[in-house]
């Protein structure tokens, strides 16, 4: 019988300077990894580091209060990256030194970015399209901000006859780039069609020190072990999958190191990071966003909550914050008598989402 290799955890992280606790990232997720969430996800364990949504450099400079909201951090919010987009190398190397007067440890470029408002600006996967210029622009960005790493976030290429993911890894390794992630689709699939693991093995082969992070498709941990089995990829980005399981970086890094998932968070607890989340957004924003916000937010907690229709149904018409704390308790009042009512159910959920698997 030929032996099965045993699998061997990749060694954290280092991005240049920046060491990190482990192996598993949060990606920059348009719309949703503002400080309040990256806090919950902290919170849950396993997240060596976090990334802010796409900041413009226009935006962060002239401080204004969009920008401001999606730059906002705080000292709990720690290793942090902040990413920037855009096409001039001017005012990205601005908007570097900015991000690393403002709490970034680690600077990253979006070169991945399939939406059509960012590359007709000729920023995120466009810069796919004119390696001479991101290269030089890569380059500025890192002598602007020495001391700081600076990293990519790319994509394979434009579409499959522009395959430039190696190519283009192995070139901002060169000029200073201390670590690439690449998301393993081209910009035409967008986020259609599986992610290819085989592109992201070739760039790991086109570097020589740099880490190269694998991203797409993660869902589980038996997700990651996959990638990084199949590409040598030193680590993995998560992005979709956290909105409804922010404890899902602790899975995966858990299993990466063990073989084993740890049990998944009772009710009470995926209770408890709703409300972490709601008061942050307080906190970071106002009460009348954070109501506005957790209308729709419920809908990605409740995916991992079932039976919930009572939760989403309240959720869905808070008004106040007494309107959501009378949502979350009568829930797990409910809850607790449909639990003691169902214990097979209860008990076959509870296996399916904890299953602990050997390596």
């Amino acid at each position: 019988m030929e032996e099965v290799p045993t699998f061997i955890a990749p060694p954290p992280l280092r991005i240049g300077s920046v060491q990190l606790n482990g192996n598993v990232l949060l990606a920059p997720i348009a719309g949703y990894c503002d400080v309040s969430f990256r806090l919950v996800a902290r919170s849950c364990g396993g997240v060596a580091l976090a990334c802010t949504d796409l900041l413009c450099p226009e935006g962060v400079l002239r401080e204004n209060k969009r920008s401001m909201e999606l730059a906002a951090t705080c000292p709990e919010d720690s290793p942090l990256c902040m990413q920037l987009y855009g096409s001039d190398p001017g005012r990205l190397c601005e908007a570097a030194k900015w991000a690393a007067d403002h709490g970034a440890d680690i600077i990253d470029i979006n070169m991945g970015c399939p939406v059509d408002k960012i590359t007709k600006r000729d920023g995120g996967s466009a810069l796919l399209c004119n390696i001479p210029g991101t290269l030089e622009m890569a380059r500025r960005v890192v002598q602007a901000v020495r001391g700081i790493p600076v990293t990519a976030k790319l994509r394979l290429g434009w579409d499959d006859h522009r395959l430039v993911a190696p190519f283009l890894a192995n070139r901002l390794e060169q000029v200073g780039i201390a670590a690439v992630t690449v998301h393993g689709r081209t910009t035409e699939m967008r986020f259609h069609g599986t992610v290819r693991l085989d592109g992201i093995a070739a760039v790991v082969a086109a570097v020589e020190n740099i880490p190269i992070i694998g991203n797409g498709d993660i869902r589980t941990p038996q997700d990651a072990k996959e990638m990084i089995t199949a590409t040598g990829c030193a680590g993995v980005m998560i992005g979709r999958a956290a909105l409804a399981a922010p404890w899902i970086f602790r899975n995966v890094q858990t299993y990466l190191q063990t073989g084993q998932v740890p049990p998944a968070p009772s009710i009470e607890e995926k209770c408890r990071y709703m409300r972490d989340h709601f008061y942050n957004m307080i906190r970071f924003r106002n009460q009348r966003v954070a109501i506005l916000e957790f209308r729709k937010r419920v809908s990605w907690y409740a995916k991992h909550m079932n039976p919930c229709r009572v939760l989403r149904d309240a959720m869905r018409v808070i008004d106040s914050v007494e309107d959501f704390e009378s949502a979350i308790s009568n829930f797990l009042q409910w809850r607790a008598q449909w639990d003691s009512e169902h214990p097979q159910y209860c008990e076959t959920q509870q296996a399916e989402e904890s299953e602990t698997l050997a390596a």
